[in-house]
C-alpha cells in the first residue's frame, strides 16, 4: 500500500471520528418558557411567636407580624392594617387559653387589666369562681382524671333540701345534680394539665367557674351534704343534664326499713 492511500484512509478515519464524537454531545437546550405567576394579595396578621401558655403574662418575644393572604383573614384576627401598634397594646396582657405557634391572635383569648389578678383576668364577664373541697385520693372527682378546662356537673349527695316536717326525714338520702356543665378553672393549685405521660391532678379542691346563681346553690349544698363532681363527656358540652327520677330504693338498718338513693335533676 502506498502512502497517499494511507493518508487517505487515515483522514477518513479521522472525519469519521470528528463526526461521532458530535453525534455524541448533548442535545441542545430546550428554550426557556417565562411563566408569570399570578400575584396573591396578603397583608401582615400578629400571631403567637412561639407556644403561650394559660397565665403567660404577654412580652414583645410572644407576638410577630407574618404575611398572611388577604382572602384568608377573618374579622377576628389583628393585622397591621387595622392595628398596626397591636404589639405594643397587647404587651402585659394575660393568656386567658393557651396558644400554639403561628396561632393567630385573637383579643377574646387575651386580657389586660391594671393590678388584674390571673384568676379574675381568666374569668369571662359575668362568672364567678368558686371552690369546693375535693378528696385528694380523687373519689369525688373521677379518680383524679378531672383536668382543668374539662365540664362536670356537680352532684350533692345527703338528705333533701327541701325537709319541712318530720315525716318527710324518713325520705333517706338523696343524690341531685345542682349545676350541670360547669367549667373546672383549677384541680388545686393547677390552673392546667401537667406536662408528661401523667394524666390525672390531684389536690384538696377545685375551683370552677359558674353563674351567680349556682354560686349560691353550691355554697347553700356544701352545708347541707357532699359535692362531687361528674366528669362529663366532651362532646356533651354546652348539653342540659337530664336525670330522670329513680324508684327509691330500701335499706334495712338495725330493723328498721327507710328508702335510699332517690336521684333528682334541678
Amino acid at each position: 500500500m502506498n502512502v497517499a492511500r494511507l493518508a487517505l484512509v487515515g483522514a477518513a478515519l479521522i472525519a469519521g471520528a470528528g463526526a461521532l464524537y458530535l453525534l455524541s454531545g448533548d442535545p441542545p437546550a430546550a428554550p426557556t418558557v417565562e411563566v408569570e405567576v399570578p400575584k396573591i394579595d396578603s397583608q401582615d396578621v400578629l400571631v403567637a411567636a412561639r407556644e403561650i401558655p394559660l397565665g403567660t403574662i404577654i412580652s414583645d418575644l410572644d407576638l410577630q407580624w407574618v404575611v398572611w393572604p388577604t382572602a384568608a383573614v377573618s374579622p377576628f384576627m389583628i393585622s397591621r392594617a387595622m392595628d398596626a401598634s397591636a404589639v405594643q397594646t397587647l404587651k402585659g396582657a394575660v393568656a386567658r387559653a393557651s396558644l400554639m405557634p403561628g396561632e393567630p391572635i385573637r383579643r377574646e383569648k387575651l386580657v389586660k387589666g391594671t393590678n388584674a389578678g390571673f384568676l379574675s383576668a381568666i374569668l369571662p364577664s359575668g362568672m364567678r369562681a368558686v371552690s369546693i373541697p375535693i378528696d385528694a385520693q380523687g373519689t369525688s372527682n373521677a379518680g383524679g382524671f378531672i383536668l382543668p378546662n374539662d365540664r362536670v356537673d356537680i352532684m350533692r349527695t345527703g338528705a333533701p333540701l327541701d325537709r319541712t316536717t318530720p315525716a318527710s326525714a324518713a325520705e333517706g338520702v338523696r343524690a341531685e345534680i345542682i349545676a350541670s356543665d360547669v367549667r373546672v378553672l383549677a384541680i388545686g393549685r393547677f390552673v392546667q394539665e401537667l406536662p408528661g405521660g401523667d394524666r390525672t391532678v390531684q389536690g384538696p379542691n377545685a375551683t370552677l367557674e359558674v353563674t351567680p346563681q349556682q354560686a349560691q346553690d353550691i355554697a347553700v349544698a356544701q352545708q347541707a351534704g357532699g359535692l362531687s363532681l361528674v366528669l362529663r363527656s366532651l362532646l356533651d358540652a354546652g348539653k342540659k343534664t337530664n336525670v330522670e327520677k329513680a324508684e327509691t330504693m330500701s335499706v334495712i338498718r338495725y330493723g328498721i326499713e327507710s328508702p335510699l338513693g332517690r336521684v333528682v335533676a334541678r
